[in-house]
This record gives structure tokens, C-alpha cells and sequence, in this order.
């Protein structure tokens, strides 16, 4: 991590162990990450939305970040970067866990991908400022939320557009996303501390605290026959675009 002091130390080393040990898995469909193959198109839509509506000239291109910088934060092992390179960004892709960012380098060296990954707190690393930023399901692990959407912020280019999803601190998300969806084995035990969870009241507030303005906000919600998808329905889980203030 460099130069970054303590006080820049916002991932908890439990979390980041936590989903090192799962790397090896993450690009199996029917493995312990399931659940984030399921949810990635139904982020990626909201994306896309987003990234019609911040830059307008690209709504009807096939490669809508063609010339354009992004960094996914908490990458993991680069479920969302792969994407967003096939849109045209230059992507980087930054993790806590060292384990997740050699697995996401494999599998983009595998497709043909040429995406930059880092190791490391977003904070403690020299890369500059990005068009397009995005944190999914990261900040929930966050041990201090406002130095970390300060340091997210700071990655944000003047002009650039935020992307962020978390899980919602409501009684539906305690029984749904934690209990269940553990009992059942649809995530990892131990993936989600339901105290840590972000309401999205209290993130457009942590947000405009860092200098941001959210501009779109959708529920990701779940129903048979339906499956994941977007929705107004904010109780799970939800994704919002923002940008600086």
C-alpha cells in the first residue's frame, strides 16, 4: 500500500481475507459467488443507463466508453471490469485482496482483455482520476464510510459519473440477505454484517458530505419468475449513480 498512513485503512483485513479464500472460485457461475453472476446484468443495465445519460453522444454507441477511463473499486476478481472494457474503457481495477486481483488478471489474460488490476487501498495508490468510477457491494465492509467515498471521490474526475450498489439496513435484508440467503447457501456464511448495511438516506448524505450529488437511484429486487431485476423497490438491495456536486 505504499504511503498510505492508518487513518487510510478502510477495508476491515478480515473482510478482504474473507473473499480472498473464495477467489479461486469467483468466475464459476455455480460456485460460492453465484449470486454475483446473477446480479451483474441487472447492475449492468443500470450502468449503462447511467453512462447514456451523463454522456449523451455515447447512447447509441456499441463502445459507449471508448476514450474513457474507469475504476472499479473492491473489484474482486473483475466481474464488473471485464464488462466495462468491452465497452471501450480503459479499465483499472483495485481490491484489498491480493488473491482476488491475481485471479482477475488470469481470467482477463484468458479472454483477451487488457486491464489494468491493482492490490491494494484505493487511497494508497498513485493511478490519478477516472471518467467513470464504480464500488459495488463494497462499502457495507467499510469500516469508516466517510474517508473511504472521500477517497472514492477523490478518484472522481471533474466531470466524471459514480457508480455504487449496497444492500439496504431494513428488516427485509436482515431476513433475506443474511439469514436466508446463508441458510440456503446462496452466499458465502459470513458475507454480510447486517449492522454495516448503508440505508440509502444515509448514503445520499455521505455522498453529498464528500462533495456528490446522486442523480439515479434503483432498487434491485427479486421476485419468482421474475428473478433480479430493477425496481422501485429499494428494500434489498439498491444502485444509484452520482456525481460531483
Amino acid at each position: 500500500m505504499g504511503n498510505a498512513n492508518i487513518s487510510n485503512v478502510t477495508i476491515r483485513p478480515e473482510e478482504a481475507d474473507f473473499f480472498a479464500k473464495l477467489a479461486r472460485d469467483w468466475w464459476n457461475p455455480k460456485g460460492p459467488m453465484a449470486s454475483l453472476h446473477q446480479v451483474n446484468p441487472v447492475r449492468l443495465a443500470f450502468v449503462r443507463d447511467a453512462i447514456d445519460t451523463h454522456w449523451p453522444d455515447a447512447a447509441r454507441a456499441v463502445r459507449p466508453l471508448a476514450g474513457k477511463s474507469a475504476l472499479d473499486i473492491g473489484c474482486g476478481a473483475g466481474l464488473l471490469c471485464e464488462p466495462l472494457a468491452r465497452l471501450g474503457a480503459a479499465v483499472t481495477g483495485v481490491d484489498a485482496a491480493a488473491e482476488n486481483v491475481a485471479a482477475a488478471a488470469a481470467h482477463a489474460d484468458g479472454v483477451g482483455l487488457d486491464i489494468r488490476y491493482m492490490a491494494g487501498e484505493v487511497a494508497g495508490l498513485d493511478i490519478g482520476q477516472f471518467d467513470l468510477v464504480t464500488s459495488v457491494e463494497v462499502i457495507e465492509h467499510v469500516a469508516d464510510k466517510p474517508a473511504f467515498l472521500a477517497d472514492v471521490a477523490a478518484r472522481l474526475a471533474p466531470d466524471g459519473l459514480l457508480v455504487m450498489s449496497t444492500p439496504n439496513r431494513t428488516a427485509a435484508s436482515r431476513v433475506l440477505l443474511v439469514g436466508a440467503a446463508e441458510a440456503v447457501g446462496y452466499v458465502p456464511r459470513g458475507t454480510h454484517h447486517w449492522e454495516d448495511f448503508v440505508t440509502p438516506e444515509e448514503l445520499e448524505t455521505l455522498l453529498a458530505d464528500a462533495g456528490l450529488t446522486v442523480t439515479a437511484k434503483r432498487g434491485i429486487a427479486w421476485r419468482p419468475g421474475k428473478g433480479l431485476h430493477l425496481s422501485e423497490d429499494m428494500s434489498l438491495n439498491y444502485i444509484l449513480s452520482a456525481k460531483r456536486a
